[in-house]
């Protein structure tokens, strides 16, 4: 009777993982909330996934050239951060805009609301292109790279940036197939996308050396962004666009920037005090910055699906808000915050006991293993905090509140986090392990601090 019970719930969870794979659009504001967050993470989360590994694969082939290499994507990434800022804060703004029209059945305007955003996105990645072309090593000096990594990396910049379209697209697109319900296909983009990046990786590096990982990851990028379009234009989901969206209209254009402007400041102002603390690390040498880049790709790694377990609750609560069904739309924050907590509680006991296993597999150079261990087991005490806290800032966004969560971020990351990395880093003489020690503060307080505004409930009053 046992066996029989156990096989039923394995068919069952097999149904609704395959259900979660279907390509298509879900409303979610009704139904087993338990489902409907297990039907948008599974997706959601091997998105995300997929997302990390283009930074695990490009790091891991890219380390084998050297430490000055490294270096440089580290930096460089440090860099695209601002990219994927605006990316993220348009992309934020199309999954609550278009949400929110899915709540209200009105699928017309959804496809318009996701019409206007690719407009704005076209018009900022020409603007950010033009830049990359004209000012690369410029700016590699400015995250406080080295001359020699200047000279190394700078073409490899100029790609990255001239090529920031995919970027920008990959997300955006993804953001809102999101809002939409179906998540399926954000995924299936990231997974052709990253198969191609993990075929021309080795072979463009071999060739090119490091501006061959930069052609690698921009045409495996370009090659996702054509799936989407293709499935935004021809698929069978709930939004399907054609010319007649793209016409201007001013009013929606209006709310998706209201929205991803403090979206956008949002994540610049997290991004920023992210390259703060890469130039802190610079001063320390090529081995420390090179350590603290594969540990910081490691924990994206894993960040990634807890960031696309919390975008659940970005799709849930803008549906539901559309709906009226706000109690239900604050259940599925809280459901999804204690799923988060537990995953994130569980990878930081694994980077805490087999921290220099994750790193050598990047490396082979002791000081670099080292640092980038030291960063793992330090940063991973702070794991379950953030857990919780990205699903609380999902949760503001998808209500179209990015306002609190931008107010939130501006406080902890420049006010606290900067002063408090360079405090313990220098006149405390923590060194490196000091920046470390700041970010687990400031993330915690970072999800205290929202789980006790999100309690308060003003998002529920947004109006978009």
């Amino acid at each position: 009777m046992a066996n029989l019970s156990v096989g039923a719930n394995l068919r069952t969870l097999f149904l609704l993982f395959k259900e979660s794979l279907n390509s298509e659009g879900k409303d979610f504001t009704q139904g087993s909330l338990r489902k409907a967050i297990f039907l948008l993470a599974v997706p959601m989360i091997l998105e995300m996934c997929m997302e990390s590994v283009f930074a695990v694969v490009d790091i891991f082939f890219v380390s084998k050239l050297g430490s000055a290499a490294a270096a440089t994507v580290g930096l460089t990434e440090s860099v695209l951060t601002i990219i994927y800022s605006l990316a993220i804060g348009l992309s934020m703004a199309a999954t609550a805009m278009v949400a929110r029209r899915v709540g209200e059945k009105d699928t017309k305007a959804a496809a318009e609301a996701g019409a206007q955003a690719l407009i704005i996105c076209l018009c900022l990645s020409i603007l950010i292109s033009i830049t990359g072309l004209l000012y690369a090593p410029e700016i590699l000096g400015l995250v406080g790279a080295s001359t020699e990594i200047i000279s190394i990396g700078s073409t490899y910049v100029t790609i990255m940036l001239t090529g920031n379209i995919v970027i920008m697209l990959l997300f955006l697109i993804n953001g809102i197939f999101r809002g939409a319900g179906d998540a399926a296909i954000a995924m299936k983009s990231l997974w052709l996308a990253n198969l191609c990046n993990i075929f021309l990786c080795p072979i463009l590096i071999h060739f090119y050396g490091l501006t061959g990982a930069a052609m690698a990851t921009t045409t495996g990028r370009g090659i996702g962004v054509l799936y989407q379009l293709y499935h935004l234009y021809k698929g069978k989901g709930l939004i399907q666009l054609g010319l007649s969206h793209f016409k201007p209209v001013f009013g929606v254009i209006k709310s998706i920037l209201n929205i991803a402007s403090t979206g956008t400041l949002q994540f610049l102002i997290a991004s920023a005090s992210w390259i703060f603390m890469a130039k802190i690390i610079a001063g320390y040498g090529s081995d420390a910055i090179a350590g603290y880049t594969i540990a910081i790709r490691l924990i994206i790694f894993f960040l990634m699906p807890a960031w696309g377990l919390s975008n659940a609750a970005a799709t849930l609560v803008g549906q539901n808000l559309g709906a009226k069904q706000i109690e239900r739309a604050e259940q599925s924050v809280w459901k999804t915050a204690k799923y988060n907590g537990i995953f994130m509680g569980i990878v930081s006991l694994l980077f805490i006991t087999a921290a220099p296993f994750f790193v050598g597999l990047m490396s082979n150079q002791p000081v670099v293993i080292e640092t980038g261990a030291r960063a793992l087991r330090i940063i991973s005490f702070g794991y379950l905090f953030y857990g919780v806290g990205m699903v609380m800032m999902n949760a503001f966004n998808g209500a179209g509140d990015s306002r609190t969560p931008t107010i939130i971020n501006f406080f902890w990351f420049w006010i606290f986090q900067i002063p408090v990395a360079y405090f313990l880093s220098g006149s405390a003489n923590w060194g490196t392990s000091g920046v470390f020690w700041a970010i687990v503060i400031t993330e915690t307080c970072i999800a205290i601090t929202s789980m006790i505004l999100f309690k308060k409930g003003r998002w529920k009053k947004v109006n978009i």
